[in-house]
């Protein structure tokens, strides 16, 4: 029996579904996948068409309501909406440093993993739909990032489960290679850390002086893991959202402290940076991250750590060169790095299993440019203009490539404007669904 929860506002249903491991082999072993269903309080007999959500990620569980909070206050006007633990991710068969050693050893791990990815979502998400709405029913599909990605994935195999799909800052590139990607992203990250230091021009010393310190003796965080001056660079995650820069500026305000032997870098930056940087909550993200641009038609080839390969097509980035140079030293962005597997507790144990992942070849494509042009389920789409994640010409692209189609391109919100408008940015995209804008 499904667990029954309710919240100021809202009505939570717990559902939980077995579905294959791998959909080609749909007879062989499953794995579970669980999906949270909220409705607004006094609606939950009615007859509402459902929304499913897709979350940005990979590897990113679904947001836990707190009542009718953010955007699901505005979707839940119109919808019953099913909040979707992605396979491997929260309450879904998790997938981490625990669970995955029962699967084997790296090979096996990896291979397990290979079944992650945007295609093996998306048919989870048609066997929930068939279960919940049955064979004739079709619903609304919202998709965040790394969500629009799959919605992508949704139009290429299964449009016909559809009745319409609302993206927020994830069109993908589709003929966009995990290379491709990365080097296009190290000038967006440039020009987001450039805002950063014009609007505060005093991080720029600061940031010298704990890169100094780093990269003379790397600090330990609470956890155990090792603040390289890399890590520590790679805060820069943040600079993409739209109070980031803020957040980062107050982080660096308290990174000392006078101790007993002098200035050292102090506990409450620790922790701070520990929050920012741990994969403890969401490993998949790091093990699985290039292999989201992986596709055989558009390279064969492993994706093979592309983001520290073309790392080095851009030495502004390296931190030792602008310390000698007396430059600013940059962040880095949305990379993944192979050196987080040894910083990081949560990935340590899974470096192998990544490293077989960068390797692997003839990634199955995961969208279908010639299904997308002639696509006929209307799609709505936000495409932030200064967004540091998700390539604003790529986005423009596909919007052009895909049939029926309407973007909206505003410098607004950063990449994170679905979280923090207020439900202004999905009002917009239903609004435009339903005729009015």
């Amino acid at each position: 029996m499904s667990a029954v929860i309710r919240q100021p506002g809202v009505v939570l249903t717990d559902h939980r579904f077995q579905v294959p491991l791998n959909h080609e082999a749909p007879h062989g072993e499953q794995i579970e996948v669980y999906a949270r269903e909220v409705v607004a309080a006094g609606r939950d007999t009615s007859q509402l068409p459902w929304l499913l959500y897709l979350q940005g990620g990979p590897g990113g569980r679904a947001g836990r309501p707190l009542g009718r909070d953010g955007w699901l206050d505005r979707a839940l006007e119109d919808y019953r909406v099913l909040l979707l633990d992605q396979r491997g991710t929260g309450r879904s068969t998790p997938a981490n440093r625990q669970t995955l050693p029962l699967r084997g050893g790296a090979a096996q791990q990896a291979d397990y993993l290979s079944h992650f990815r945007a295609d093996s979502i998306v048919r989870d998400a048609e066997l929930i739909r068939r279960r919940l709405l049955g064979d004739q029913g079709r619903w609304t599909l919202l998709g965040q990032s790394f969500g629009g990605f799959c919605t992508l994935t949704y139009l290429s195999l299964a449009p016909e489960g559809l009745r319409e799909a609302l993206v927020t800052g994830g069109l993908a590139g589709l003929r966009s290679s995990a290379t491709d990607v990365y080097r296009a992203a190290y000038p967006r990250v440039a020009r987001k850390n450039a805002a950063h230091y014009a609007r505060y021009p005093q991080d720029v010393e600061a940031v010298r002086r704990v890169a100094e310190h780093l990269l003379a003796a790397p600090a330990e965080l609470p956890d155990g893991a090792t603040l390289t001056v890399q890590a520590f660079q790679s805060l820069g995650l943040m600079l993409g959202t739209g109070n980031g820069s803020d957040v980062l500026h107050y982080l660096l305000e308290d990174a000392w402290v006078h101790g007993g032997a002098g200035p050292e870098l102090s506990d409450a930056f620790l922790a701070g940076v520990q929050a920012k940087l741990s994969f403890a909550e969401g490993p998949l993200y790091a093990v699985l991250h290039e292999s989201i641009y992986g596709q055989r038609s558009v390279d064969p080839g492993p994706t093979g750590w592309a983001a520290e390969r073309v790392r080095h097509e851009f030495p502004e980035f390296d931190a030792a060169q602008a310390l000698s140079d007396g430059a600013p030293v940059r962040f880095t962005g949305e990379m993944i790095y192979p050196w987080m597997f040894d910083t990081d507790p949560a990935l340590r144990p899974l470096r192998e299993t990544a490293d077989l992942l960068a390797r692997r070849t003839d990634w199955p494509d995961l969208y279908a440019p010639d299904v997308l042009a002639a696509n006929r389920v209307p799609v709505f789409a936000a495409v932030y203009h200064d967004d540091m994640y998700v390539d604003t010409a790529d986005s423009l692209a596909t919007a052009d490539a895909v049939g029926g189609l309407r973007a909206w391109v505003t410098n607004e919100w950063e990449h994170d404007g679905l979280r923090v408008s207020g439900g202004r940015v999905l009002d917009r995209l239903i609004g435009m669904a339903a005729g009015r804008v």
